[in-house]
């Protein structure tokens, strides 16, 4: 599109323990470094107009300081900056995601339930002791009668674990700072972002990654509660366009839209599709565990960015399609899913429910 790019990472070993990907353009200017390093971010902006903001930490390690640090004190450092040095940005677009409405919003099933026609119920996290009997639905707090999910709506927000409230942190300071002194910002909450590129090593990186390797190496994938959980699924090439929809559009500054799909998929369903795709007659493992902070059901409405007339043009196949054609390129299908499952399970994040 004509515009000069400047790249801004620390390239964390986790996710690239090879260094600087092959795929960077060489007319892309690349600056190493730390979006928690006031010095590096400040030379990184200077003589900037636009930013899109990506960098987050991600992972479901217990290293909590290191999400705020990285999230919300990394972007805060980005207005800092922008204001000491009076720096001319036109507009800054904030990777924000989905996790910061937590469980989402529900109404309850129960016709009698006096909570049915009522504002929509926007529950806590899933209890410990509930997760433990293998009781994966949400209940109402009223009657205990298993909820309906509504779900996800730019209005409401409702952090649980520390990725969460990092993330809706850190779009609360880009709004709000962005407002304040004048310098126009919009917020993206992504719903799960897969496609090519995605590092084969990050152990929070996602589905796609974990089950294609796992089938790759004709092991099953291994599915947490029991598989019927509802993800939304969108294709990078989407969330691309979302931002550049937005870059170009006054109308959105100091607003938060979701980005996804819109669709529904179960796990299990994503696990057959994929296997189906990779010709793998291999079923998945439900082994009666769950992950420490998982929210239950995560599928967020696109309507109001649809309003302004964006809309993702991607389909799951693509998905599919696009991220093992890549992943078959790179020729490295090894077995990286392991140590990050001992990493979980050592540190309490993997748990299994009580068998009676």
């Amino acid at each position: 599109m004509g515009y000069d790019v400047r790249i801004l990472d620390n390239l964390e070993p986790r996710v690239h323990p090879k260094g600087r990907p092959s795929w960077i353009p060489s007319d892309a200017k690349f600056v190493q470094g730390d979006v928690r390093d006031k010095n590096a971010l400040s030379k990184a902006l200077d003589g900037v107009q636009v930013v899109f903001h990506e960098a987050a930490y991600q992972d479901y390690m217990p290293d909590f300081s290191r999400f705020f640090h990285t999230n919300t004190v990394g972007t805060s450092l980005i207005y800092e900056a922008i204001v000491e040095k009076k720096l001319d940005i036109k507009k800054v677009i904030v990777a924000s995601s989905q996790a910061v409405y937590g469980e989402g919003q529900y109404r309850c099933k129960n016709a009698e339930c006096g909570l049915r026609n009522a504002e929509p119920i926007q529950p806590q996290s899933r209890p410990r002791e509930q997760l433990e009997k293998g009781e994966w639905e949400l209940k109402c707090p009223h009657c205990g009668t298993e909820m309906e999910n509504m779900g996800l709506l730019e209005e409401f927000a409702n952090p649980y674990n520390q990725y969460a409230i990092s993330k809706y942190a850190q779009e609360l300071a880009a709004i709000r700072l962005g407002k304040l002194h004048g310098i126009p910002t919009t917020a993206l909450r992504y719903s799960i972002t897969q496609g090519p590129r995605q590092s084969l090593y990050n152990q929070y990186s996602g589905i796609c990654r974990i089950f294609s390797l796992r089938l790759l190496n004709n092991l099953p994938p291994i599915i947490y509660e029991d598989g019927q959980q509802k993800r939304d699924y969108v294709h990078i090439d989407d969330v691309v366009n979302a931002n550049m929809f937005v870059l170009e559009r006054d109308k959105v500054n100091y607003e938060v839209f979701n980005v996804g799909s819109g669709k529904p998929t179960t796990v299990l369903e994503y696990a057959d599709r994929l296997s189906s795709k990779l010709r793998k007659d291999i079923k998945p493992l439900i082994l009666g565990e769950y992950r420490l902070g998982d929210n239950r059901h995560s599928v967020s409405s696109i309507e109001k960015l649809g309003k302004l007339g964006w809309t993702p043009r991607k389909s799951l196949d693509d998905i599919f399609n696009d991220y093992i054609s890549w992943l078959q390129s790179m020729g490295d299908i090894s077995d990286y899913f392991s140590e990050a499952e001992k990493s979980m399970r050592s540190s309490g994040v993997i748990r299994s429910i009580q068998r009676s």
